[in-house]
């Protein structure tokens, strides 16, 4: 009777322990903030790119969290926009370098190195780096949507 109830125990102990391991790959992709803060893009206004085609810093004043990160807008319309359709803003590798994700890499990325493509927005490490996505964009983003779910599976 002691061994099946130990046993029962040790079977639900186990299963437990599954479930905890398999809940990093069914978390939401990560979002890069960098080191030392919990801002997305590192506190720039994603809308922004869409709407001005360029790098704008965001504020304080309009900002909202989202998959864990803080994300900050230039204007309460950007933030109203992010609000109605997260997805269609938020940059593709969860804001890391698509040119490092083609080989599975999360690497930061430079905020005025962007490229919007087919509606995504694309952040890449540098301006040279950029160059080099660029020659290549379409095989470094076949690559990066294949290595990107590999990546996060690996990472949580």
């Amino acid at each position: 009777m002691i061994i099946d109830t130990v046993t029962q125990a040790a079977k639900v102990a186990a299963l437990f322990i599954m479930l905890s391991f398999s809940e990093g790959v069914l978390a939401q992709d990560p979002i890069e903030t960098g080191f030392f803060n919990n801002k997305a893009i590192y506190g720039y206004d994603t809308v922004a790119y869409f709407t001005q085609n360029k790098a704008v810093k965001g504020n304080n004043t309009f900002s909202k969290t989202w998959r864990g990160a803080d994300w900050f807008f230039s204007s309460q319309a950007n933030l109203d926009l992010f609000s109605d359709d997260p997805e269609k803003y938020a940059p593709q590798y969860g804001g890391y370098c698509a040119y490092a994700m083609a080989t599975g890499d999360f690497v930061g990325i430079d905020e005025d190195a962007f490229v919007i493509d087919q509606g995504k927005l694309y952040l890449n490490y540098s301006a040279s780096v950029q160059k080099k996505w660029l020659a290549n964009k379409a095989q470094y983003i076949e690559q990066a949507d294949t290595q990107y779910p590999q990546s996060i599976a690996l990472d949580n």
